[in-house]
């Protein structure tokens, strides 16, 4: 055959062998046999009439009853020979010494009585006698409901030794018991390493150290040094604690157990306890090793809690045994765990304690430096214009994790390829900040002149307040295009300070009631749209107060609880729950009347800036300057923030 007809040959599917076919082919075979051999395919209903009719002829050798309800009837040979009865005989399905009638006579006793009666009267040779049948469909019939219990129950088996195959069992259902940790080792070896975790500096140094002593082990425990039994990977989300994980799972060079804390957990009893015991006896068998642990919360939450029903008894059971595996009577091998959580606080406490955990690594949101560091690993797969200023996207971008950061480098290119560039430009990374932050732009959203007014003053209100302000965030652009849910918003670049000061919290509740006092002092009505502004400025109102110590009338007292347990308690009375109301509330009026005052005293600027915003509907910051000058403080504000980072951040305050 040529190449090109075996090219136009269609792809017939392969022939493969399967085990059931051969069930199949019993199951026929059997309904063959038992349709072939019966004999009631060659017998003709008939009614009584007929019947009574062949009686009074003398043509029946034998009735036989079946099963007390069917009469199979048998004919003499004469009878067989007599041309009525030959359409019958003469049928294909018809053989020797079979029935050729069966007569449904209802009531058996009825039945017998007319056939004595009438084999009296007319001196018959007629005989009855009685059989009890039973086909084989029957008999599947009768078995059917036990079939299909056994056949889901092996169904069940099966799918649950199949789930449980990839654990180490042999794919067998006693295998639910069984690690599902992956294993790393020098056949599935991981490519991340340090180097492309970018930032976490102190993070890094602190798991260095553990991938060097499991390297050269001697180094240390040559001074009497013991390896450290476990670390604890604890940070907001997407700051990087799996990336450091997979980093020491390609640099340690040892085998490296990873999973998740919802592994341990099953509908089974028992379960839970047992998995981590087999866990535990990998990693020994394989010692020097690493386990790491993901989201340990799910099984390390504090015991005792929540448990009204005894629901986490099993959480509990396998959160006890890991505690056992740990650091338990007779556990001396070396085997470092890894965890990762960003719910410390609600970790038990004995799973904490040095000799467990003897390490918590602190994994932080990054600062300017070490995003710039992040933003450098994200772009390398990315095809950049010459206008992209790392450093100033860094500044751009406070607060993000890195997880943010490489959301962001995505969004960017996204945003670029959906304009037609062959390259990401600058301003495509500052669209996607506004995307991640703000949400999509809706430029079709129908909105009447007289609410984008209303807008466009409140925003103004916001601009012009932070720009008057010393200690308010610097300005970077405002906008009155509706996106995500908001109608307008002013974007800020606020200092990245380690401590903020009474001062600095108060301007920035002023420029946040900056856009209410502008619909109050313009219109002299105010409308529902700073509702976002007033639970900003309350949350901040009421930190001050209750959690800050920054109150004179309350004092210096805080009612925060950093372990969690004042959930269902109040820590104060009613009568200081008054004060605290009454505080609040007088702070914030106080800062909304600064705010009325400010725009009372620039109202002539806050009209054009308006007006420039109800023209271009995006403003930025040069175009503030150009309607109220420099700020006068702007280089103060610098000289300050030069001298706090001066100060040791590892000072505790």
């Amino acid at each position: 055959m040529s190449d090109s007809n075996k090219e136009n040959k269609p792809n017939l599917p392969k022939f493969k062998f399967s085990s059931y076919w051969i069930y199949g082919v019993i199951l026929i075979a059997i309904i063959a046999v038992q349709f072939f051999n019966t004999s009631d395919l060659a017998s003709k209903s008939i009614s009584k009439n007929k019947f009574d009719e062949i009686l009074r002829d003398n043509d029946i050798k034998e009735i036989v009853v079946i099963n007390k309800d069917v009469a199979q009837i048998y004919l003499t040979q004469d009878a067989l020979k007599k041309t009525k009865h030959k359409e019958f005989t003469s049928s294909a399905f018809y053989r020797p010494g079979s029935p050729v009638y069966e007569y449904n006579f209802g009531d058996q006793k009825n039945f017998e009585d007319n056939v004595f009666n009438a084999k009296e009267k007319n001196n018959l040779i007629v005989d009855i006698r009685n059989k009890e049948k039973t086909s084989v469909f029957d008999m599947i019939i009768g078995f059917l409901p036990f079939i299909i219990l056994i056949a889901i129950w092996l169904f069940f088996m099966r799918r649950m030794s199949g789930a449980g195959g990839g654990a180490g069992g042999g794919g067998q259902i006693f295998s639910i018991g069984k690690s599902k940790a992956k294993l790393f080792d020098k056949d599935t070896k991981v490519k991340t390493t340090f180097e492309n975790v970018a930032g976490l500096e102190g993070a890094k140094e602190e798991v260095q150290e553990i991938v060097d002593f499991l390297k050269s082990p001697e180094k240390y425990t040559s001074l009497g040094g013991k390896i450290p039994k476990g670390a604890l990977l604890v940070g907001p989300p997407g700051t990087g604690k799996t990336l450091l994980a997979k980093a020491v799972a390609g640099e340690a060079g040892v085998p490296f157990f990873s999973l998740s804390g919802s592994d341990f957990v099953e509908m089974f009893v028992g379960v839970g306890a047992s998995r981590v015991r087999d866990l535990f006896k990998q990693a020994q068998q394989k010692s020097p090793s690493i386990i790491f642990i993901d989201e340990i919360d799910a099984i390390g939450r504090a015991r005792g809690k929540n448990s009204m029903t005894g629901g986490n008894d099993e959480r509990e059971n396998t959160l006890n045994q890991l505690l056992t595996e740990m650091d338990g009577f007779g556990t001396d091998t070396n085997v470092i765990v890894l965890a990762a959580t960003n719910r410390a606080d609600v970790l038990d406490k004995a799973l904490m304690r040095a000799g467990r955990f003897d390490r918590q690594i602190y994994v932080d949101l990054p600062d300017i430096r070490e995003r710039q560091e992040i933003f450098e690993v994200h772009i390398k797969p990315l095809k950049l214009a010459d206008d992209v200023n790392l450093e100033f996207l860094a500044q751009q971008t406070p607060g993000f994790s890195g997880a943010d950061i490489a959301n962001m480098c995505n969004e960017a290119a996204l945003i670029a390829a959906r304009n037609g560039k062959k390259a990401i430009h600058h301003q495509d990374f500052l669209d996607a900040v506004d995307r991640i932050v703000g949400g999509l732009e809706k430029k079709k959203k129908v909105i009447t002149p007289k609410e984008k007014e209303v807008i466009a003053y409140h925003e103004a209100g916001h601009a012009t307040v932070s720009w008057m302000l010393e200690h308010a965030a610097p300005l970077v652009k405002v906008t009155i295009v509706p996106r995500g849910q908001s109608l307008g918003a002013a974007w800020y670049l606020p200092a990245e300070r380690l401590i903020v000061q009474t001062e600095q919290m108060l301007d920035e509740m002023c420029a946040t009631l900056g856009g209410r006092a502008a619909e109050k002092i313009i219109f002299n009505k105010i409308s529902t749209g700073a509702l976002s502004d007033l639970e900003k400025v309350t949350k901040q109102a009421r930190a001050m107060v209750t959690v800050y110590g920054l109150n004179e009338e309350v004092g210096n007292i805080t009612y925060y609880d950093s372990s969690g347990n004042d959930t269902f308690v109040k820590p104060y009375s009613e009568e200081t729950g008054k004060k605290i109301d009454r505080e609040i509330s007088k702070m914030i009026e106080i800062q909304y009347q600064r705010a009325i005052e400010l725009l009372e005293n620039n109202k002539e600027k806050l009209s054009v800036l308006a007006e420039l915003l109800l023209e271009k509907e995006v403003i930025f910051k040069d175009d503030l300057q150009k309607i109220f000058g420099k700020r006068p403080f702007e280089n103060e504000a610098v000289e300050k923030e030069v001298k706090e980072e001066v100060i040791s951040k590892k000072e505790d305050i």
